[in-house]
C-alpha cells in the first residue's frame, strides 16, 4: 500500500471517567501543553460511569490553546446528526477552527435500544450513516434551506448554520466492506483501531477505500488514515517509533492516537515518540 503523503499528525484517547471529572482535563492539559496535535473522547452516551462526551470536549478545548478535539467516534444512533452538525461547528466557531467530526455507525445495540435508541440491522446502520452525511454536510454548507431525502434521516427545508471557521473533515470509523466503500466514496477520512484492524489487515482494507474512492472520481489521497493505538507496547521507543514509521509508509497511516491515563505516558508519546517517526518518514519520504 501506498504512503499518501499526508502530514504526520499525533494525539491521545481520553476515557473521561465520572469518578474522575478532573482527569480528563488535566491529561488534555498535560497533551496540549506537550505539542500533541489532536485529541479524542470515545462517545458511549449510554454508560453512566462516563461523561457525555460533547460536554468534556466543550470543557477540554476551553483549557487549551492548540489541540484540535473530536469524538472517537460519535453515536450516531443516539444524536441526531442534524443537531451533531450544528453542535460541531458550534465548538468549530468557538474554538477558531480546532474540532473535527468523526462518525460511528453504532454497536452495542442493547444499551442504545434501552435508552430509547433504534435497533439498526446491519443494513439500516449503513443507510443512516449515509444520510447523516449527506444531512451534516448540507447543513455545514451555505445556501438556502436544505432538504436531504432518507428513511433514518432527512432535512425538509431547513436552513443551514452556524457553519465551521475551516473546512471541517468528516471521518468514519467503519469496518466491514460496504462501510470501507462508503468511505472512499465520501467521507474524509477513515479512524479504525488497531484492536479491531490489526497492522496485518490494512491493505486489504485500504485497497477497498482505494478501489471505491478511484471509481467515484476522487483520489485515494484525499482520504486521510487515523489509527487508535490501545496504549504503549513493549519494547524502546525507538523500536515503537520504527513501528509507527512503517505504518505510515507503507500503509499510509498519517495519525496515530494513543489511549492515554497518565500524564508520563502522554510527555512519552509526544517528545520521545512523535519526533521521532516524523524523522523516520522525512527521511524515507
Amino acid at each position: 500500500m501506498p504512503d499518501y503523503g499526508h502530514d504526520l499528525q499525533f494525539g491521545v484517547i481520553l476515557l473521561p471517567e465520572a469518578a474522575s471529572p478532573a482527569a480528563a482535563t488535566r491529561l488534555a492539559e498535560a497533551a496540549d501543553t506537550a505539542g500533541l496535535d489532536l485529541l479524542s473522547v470515545p462517545d458511549h452516551p449510554y454508560r453512566p460511569d462516563l461523561l457525555d462526551a460533547w460536554t468534556v470536549l466543550s470543557v477540554v478545548a476551553a483549557r487549551t490553546e492548540r489541540l484540535r478535539v473530536f469524538p472517537n467516534v460519535a453515536n450516531l444512533p443516539l444524536r441526531p446528526p442534524a443537531v451533531l452538525a450544528r453542535s460541531a461547528a458550534s465548538l468549530d466557531l468557538l474554538t477558531g477552527g480546532r474540532t473535527e467530526l468523526a462518525l460511528g455507525a453504532g454497536a452495542y445495540w442493547d444499551d442504545i435500544a434501552a435508552q430509547g435508541g433504534p435497533r439498526y440491522t446491519p443494513g439500516e446502520a449503513f443507510d443512516a450513516l449515509t444520510e447523516a452525511i449527506e444531512v451534516v454536510r448540507a447543513l455545514w454548507t451555505p445556501g438556502p434551506p436544505a432538504t436531504v431525502p432518507g428513511t433514518h434521516h432527512r432535512l425538509t427545508g431547513t436552513p443551514p448554520g452556524p457553519f465551521p471557521v475551516h473546512r471541517m473533515e468528516i471521518w468514519l470509523g467503519a469496518l466491514g466492506p460496504r462501510m470501507l466503500r462508503l468511505i472512499g466514496r465520501t467521507a474524509d477520512g477513515w479512524l479504525p483501531s488497531m484492536t479491531r484492524i490489526p497492522p496485518d489487515r490494512l491493505p486489504a482494507a485500504n485497497a477497498l477505500i482505494d478501489d471505491a474512492a478511484r471509481k467515484a472520481g476522487r483520489s485515494p489521497g484525499e482520504i486521510r488514515r487515523l489509527y487508535n493505538l490501545p496504549g504503549i507496547p513493549s519494547g524502546s521507543t525507538g523500536e515503537w517509533a520504527e513501528q509507527l514509521a512503517e505504518l505510515a509508509l507503507t500503509h499510509g497511516m498519517s495519525a496515530f492516537l494513543l489511549s492515554v491515563d497518565s500524564a508520563d505516558a502522554v510527555r512519552l508519546f509526544a517528545r520521545e515518540v512523535a519526533p521521532r517517526v516524523r524523522e523516520l518518514v522525512a527521511a524515507r519520504r
